[in-house]
Parts: C-alpha cells; sequence; structure tokens
C-alpha cells in the first residue's frame, strides 16, 4: 500500500494505540498485516471499526491500513475506531460536524482501576463478619 497519498492519525483506547491510514480506495482493511475479518472474529467488533464511515456515509470509499498495538482486542477496536475517525476530518474537513456529533473524535478516557492495598481487588473488600 502506497502511504503517498494517505491520510494519517493515532487513535487510542485504554491501553491500546492505532496508527492509522486511509486512503481513497475501495473498503479494504488491513490491521496488522492481516485482513479486518481474520484480526477482528467478533462481528461486534468489526461493526465498531466500520461506525466512522458508516456515519460519514462513506463506505467502500476508502482503505485502512492500521498498525495497533496495546491493550486488548475490545480497545483495539475502539482505538481503530478513533484513528480511522481522525483520519477522515483530515480527508474531508467537513465531515467533521457529523463525526463530532456522535462522539467519535473524543478519546474514549476510560480505565482500568487500580487495585488497593487491603483489598481483592480495586473495590471488592474482605467478607464482613459480625462475630
Amino acid at each position: 500500500m502506497s502511504l503517498n497519498d494517505a491520510h494519517y492519525a493515532t487513535g487510542r483506547r485504554k491501553e491500546a494505540k492505532a496508527r492509522v491510514w486511509i486512503r481513497p480506495g475501495t473498503g479494504k482493511m488491513t490491521i496488522n498485516k492481516r485482513d479486518l475479518h481474520t484480526y477482528f472474529s467478533r462481528p461486534v467488533l468489526r461493526k465498531v471499526v466500520n461506525l466512522p464511515f458508516a456515519v460519514s456515509q462513506t463506505e467502500d470509499q476508502y482503505d485502512v491500513f492500521a498498525n495497533v498495538t496495546g491493550g486488548g482486542i475490545s480497545g483495539q477496536a475502539g482505538a481503530i475506531k478513533h484513528g480511522i475517525s481522525k483520519a477522515l476530518i483530515d480527508a474531508e474537513p467537513e465531515l467533521r460536524g457529523v463525526l463530532k456529533k456522535v462522539g467519535y473524535l473524543t478519546r474514549d478516557s476510560r480505565r482500568v482501576e487500580r487495585k488497593k492495598y487491603g483489598r481483592h481487588k480495586a473495590r471488592k473488600s474482605t467478607q464482613f463478619s459480625k462475630r
């Protein structure tokens, strides 16, 4: 894939980071040198990745090449969605209002809460005994 005429953006979600390039094409998606259907076997995650194209009505107009690292598979799908949204803005600035309205340009900053000392998990406490 020649990246000379491509638009680049970085997407993040939880611990995952996605470097995303989009360029005019037929809608082919390559993630970590693998096809979308082999990388994301769950249909829900494939739908998450395609949401920016569905909302902006640009399905099958751009080829996507993404390198994603860190986090789990769900966080990686969210990171790619964020990166695609930002790259679409770079390619077509008039889509900013549509993507911003549905919240795809905002980085989802929720993270896993850390485990506290004296607790079983982040919030789960020990069993209480009255006597």
